[in-house]
């Protein structure tokens, strides 16, 4: 599985950021300390920035929802995959060799869940953008029409996975050999273990909207493909 490299400067992130994924990996973006190999002595695994500022999602995404969700749930899922993996073989090894490692093995539940969510969240921050949602470029809709039969569909298939799904979860858009499809998984479930390639996520655990729509999670879904959606980002990962 390919691993992530480090950028020398951490600042905000541009598309030259971004790798583009071979065939069974995924676009990932490249961020100092976000690989399992060390950046600091004191951790393995280090807090991506965010690519924008906290408040540039406002209002669909406000700064307040911001500043607990990367500011305490990210962070906090980075703190304890570190706590986790200490001592161990995974400091060495890149995230998602530690996702792929740990996957479906019980006694490393744990470590699966910690370190599947800090990858998860930072897909997600990147699948957001200001200004975000219309039209996609002209060669994702092409692979959007040849898979949906239209943009419009598309969007309808993501936002009923992201309203539908049981709790905690996650609603992506995927590449599945030639065609994309939308798939939904739970807690800190990723596709990266079904061998799909993410192109972007929608996430739809609680405390992703709760500040901001309360339980009107459709709203916050609707919003986010309207205003939010990063097109530009899917596109990248389905190169």
């Amino acid at each position: 599985m390919h691993t992530i490299e480090t950028m020398h400067s951490p600042g905000i992130l541009n598309r030259r950021d971004f790798l583009i994924a071979t065939a069974g990996t995924v676009a990932c973006l490249a961020m100092g300390g976000f690989p399992g190999t060390s950046h600091a002595a004191e951790a393995a695994i280090v807090l991506p920035p965010l690519p924008y500022a906290e408040n540039a999602l406002d209002p669909v995404i406000t700064a307040r929802t911001m500043s607990f969700h990367y500011g305490k749930h990210h962070s906090g899922y980075v703190t304890n995959l570190n706590k986790l993996i200490a001592g161990t073989e995974y400091p060495e090894m890149g995230l998602e060799k530690i996702i792929a490692d740990t996957a479906g093995v019980p006694e490393k539940a744990a470590i699966f869940n910690n370190a599947a969510q800090v990858w998860n969240h930072t897909f997600y921050w990147n699948s957001l953008k200001p200004g975000g949602g219309g039209e996609p470029p002209a060669a994702l809709k092409a692979m959007i029409d040849a898979s949906f039969g239209s943009v419009d569909a598309c969007r309808k298939e993501l936002a009923t996975a992201a309203t539908t799904q049981f709790g905690s979860g996650w609603a992506w858009l995927v590449a599945d050999g030639k065609g994309l499809k939308v798939v939904k998984t739970g807690n800190a479930e990723t596709p990266l273990t079904t061998g799909l390639k993410p192109l972007l996520t929608i996430d739809v655990w609680e405390h992703a909207y709760y500040l901001d729509y309360q339980n009107r999670r459709a709203d916050y879904v609707n919003a986010v493909l309207d205003k939010l959606i990063n097109w530009e980002f899917a596109l990248q990962n389905a190169g």
